[in-house]
């Protein structure tokens, strides 16, 4: 058995973040000592590292809280509600990454297009470009 810290230690969270998944029931504490300090078994630091990756792969507390009610309970599951979250999560991994891309080439672009010499910025191309997107982004928005 493991007190808060230590848990948070082995998962390497902090034990604040503990509490905050045990407020969003994510995480139990029904054993506590005579102190009243909660006590946390092994299932419970396979439960935390389990939330912690999953974080890590981006999804979200409620895409996570599904996860963990599917692995509690399998025999009311199946592994296509699994596939279902984590397909949901790719595409939105795949669409930040087309974004990304984007992003890439035309930061890309405005670097290409600089001399990036040490002159006065008065007609410095990276600005007039923002300048210029400013304006085409600000025409498109109105009616």
């Amino acid at each position: 058995m493991f007190k808060i810290g230590q848990l948070a230690k082995l998962a390497e969270v902090t034990p604040d973040t503990v509490r905050y998944y045990e407020k969003q029931g994510m995480m139990e504490h029904n054993i506590r000592t005579e102190g009243g300090y909660r006590l946390y078994s092994e299932q419970d630091l396979q439960r935390l590292r389990f939330i912690r990756y999953a974080k890590q792969l981006g999804f979200t507390l409620e895409a996570i809280a599904e996860l963990l009610s599917i692995r509690v309970d399998p025999e009311h599951h199946t592994c296509k509600e699994s596939k279902s979250i984590v397909d949901a999560r790719l595409f939105e991994v795949e669409n930040k990454l087309i974004e990304l891309t984007r992003m890439r080439e035309s930061l890309k672009r405005l670097s290409d297009a600089c001399c990036g010499s040490a002159h006065a910025s008065n007609y410095c191309s990276i600005l007039e470009a923002l300048e210029q997107g400013a304006s085409e982004d600000k025409s498109k928005k109105s009616p």
